[in-house]
């Protein structure tokens, strides 16, 4: 997978900032379509972007593992039908708005003290609709 990592540093002379990033695709399946649908519901792919401020070393890679399991589903590079019917059915049991996603991330990134302050965002492009849907929150 391809996942946007960025390294942001300040230093004005009397203090210093350092932030890391991640942007993460995601899936999520719509809870109203599911509702109301007999055979399915719609879903959407969907990019969570994650800013940290932290005290000590973490991977990357445990964030982006927060971040893919708060959704709905993973993206996948590449999927056999077989896969491809696992990942649909196992979003299709777990459907999240994405104000969802954003509060199981920050609920996530709230329990490690290692992290002192994080943005989440995630924009979902929807699949049927003419917009998208867009969710923030900071940690203050």
């Amino acid at each position: 997978m391809e996942y946007h990592c960025s390294f942001c540093g300040q230093n004005n002379g009397q203090k210093s900032d350092f932030l890391v990033g991640v942007v993460v695709p995601v899936t999520t399946v719509c809870p109203c379509s599911r509702e109301i649908s007999n055979k399915g519901a719609h879903n959407q792919r969907s990019m969570v972007t994650v800013k940290l401020r932290f005290k000590k070393f973490f991977w990357i890679e445990d964030v982006i593992r927060i971040i893919e399991d708060s959704a709905s589903g993973e993206v996948y590079s590449l999927l056999k039908r077989p896969d491809e019917k696992f990942v649909t059915e196992k979003g299709y049991e777990n459907p999240m708005f994405v104000e969802d996603v954003v509060r199981k991330v920050a609920e996530q990134l709230n329990g490690n003290e290692n992290f002192t302050w994080y943005s989440v965002e995630a924009e979902n492009y929807e699949s049927i609709h003419n917009h998208s849907a867009y969710a923030y929150v900071e940690k203050e």
